[in-house]
């Protein structure tokens, strides 16, 4: 790519990024966010006390939960819109933004959310998400029957910690104001510190499980966000542990409501 595409292209980019559409469509892409992390709190509570159903406690699980509601069907395109046009606000901003760092971390954040715009689509077209651990065992399984499988799976748990780790530092430093403009109130900012400390917690333990299961070549070991809960739940205390995440799931849900409204977009 020459300089003057490159720079046609940025430029092309950046009008998508300021697009009205875009822009909106972001905002309501945090509120889908938010929506999926109140479901999938409640899930994880109502496993921690033994009254839920049987749901997968993550985010498939979270998108059959609303399907399984009245007014299901609706929310779920709604979710599909939304996480769809973030994607592509997070592609132009990929495309804009200046430092190397910020360019991988929006490519990344677009590449989250065009999975999550496909599941939610699969879901709302009367498919299952499917979720829980038995998938990720067996797309496991499968990659360390390859040569170097395991270091690779291995490497995929690191990463997973490392993200689980800024996950935390970010709510406890409160670093996610940065995101923010305005003056989103006390609330929200609590929400926020408590909402990615407990995700962060979460993904910690599924990247644990990750390394776990390459350091014993037993891809039964590892597991996604479903498993790592209710590995949580087998620990002493499991109950209370989960429950505490599960609350602080639910609040990234009212953070990401904040977000939708206070996002630097």
């Amino acid at each position: 790519m020459n300089v003057d595409t490159g720079s046609h292209a940025r430029r092309a980019a950046a009008g998508l990024e300021d697009h009205p559409v875009l822009t909106v469509g972001a905002r309501l892409g945090y509120a889908a966010s938010g929506l999926l992390h109140l479901v999938l709190g409640w899930i994880a509570v109502t496993l921690a006390w033994g009254t839920g159903g049987q749901e997968s406690a993550d985010q498939s699980g979270a998108l059959e939960q609303l399907a399984s509601t009245s007014v299901g069907a609706v929310l779920l395109w709604v979710i599909v819109v939304g996480f769809g046009l973030l994607t592509l606000w997070q592609v132009a901003t990929a495309v804009t933004t200046g430092g190397t760092k910020d360019r991988v971390k929006a490519a990344g954040k677009a590449a989250t959310y065009l999975v999550l715009t496909g599941l939610a689509a699969k879901v709302a077209t009367g498919g299952s998400g499917g979720g829980g651990s038995e998938q990720t065992t067996s797309l496991t399984a499968r990659v360390m029957e390859n040569p170097l499988g395991q270091v690779a799976v291995g490497l995929v748990g690191v990463g997973i910690l490392v993200v689980g780790g800024y996950h935390v530092v970010k709510g406890w430093k409160e670093k996610f104001r940065e995101d923010l403009q305005g003056s989103p109130g006390r609330a929200v900012v609590v929400a926020g510190r408590v909402g990615y400390v407990a995700k962060g917690v979460a993904l910690g333990i599924v990247g644990a499980l990750f390394v776990l299961a390459a350091v014993t070549n037993d891809p039964d070991e590892a597991q996604g966000m479903d498993g790592a809960l209710r590995t949580l739940l087998e620990l002493p205390l499991g109950t209370a542990l989960l429950t505490a995440v599960g609350l602080g799931i639910a609040a990234y849900g009212v953070y990401s409501f904040g977000r939708a409204r206070y996002a630097r977009v």
